[in-house]
């Protein structure tokens, strides 16, 4: 692995009713959040903004929360560490797939893990989505058709 990690921002986005919004970008299998990299100069609040409106045409309504700093194997990029500014934020948007991202889907937080997912997504992100009160809730799990 490199020295160097690769600088993101991402965000759980969820329903408020036991789903999650996943996307997967092209030439890619494995599912992962909505954001992106951090460029120079940028906050990680400021790219997470420009990038969920670049990927899934997402304007946040409020200011996501910050739920921490995260590091795992790139998906996308062999031999490569992503080291993650991970938000979240309760908006049951209807994505808009532009960008780099191939599909976009909305998934039950309890059936997600039956994708192929990201480290990321699968090692921090996962276990976190699990914790929400409305995990709990939530129908029995099935895996919601992509968006359009």
């Amino acid at each position: 692995m490199t020295t160097h990690p690769i600088r993101i921002a991402a965000a759980l986005i969820d329903d408020g009713a036991g789903h999650m919004l996943l996307v997967r970008k092209h030439g890619a299998q494995a599912y992962m959040q909505a954001g992106g990299k951090i460029e120079p100069g940028e906050t990680a609040m400021d790219a997470l903004r420009r990038e969920l409106l670049e990927e899934i045409g997402l304007v946040p309504a409020t200011a996501p929360a910050y739920l921490g700093r995260f590091r795992a194997p790139a998906a996308n990029e062999p031999g490569r560490i992503v080291e993650a500014e991970i938000f979240r934020l309760t908006a049951a948007h209807p994505p808009i797939v532009a960008a780099e991202i191939a599909e976009a889907r909305w998934v039950a937080i309890k059936a997600a893990g039956e994708l192929p997912l990201a480290p990321l997504t699968r090692d921090h992100i996962l276990p976190i989505a699990r914790a929400l009160p409305a995990y709990e809730k939530a129908p029995e799990p099935r895996i919601a058709a992509p968006g359009p």
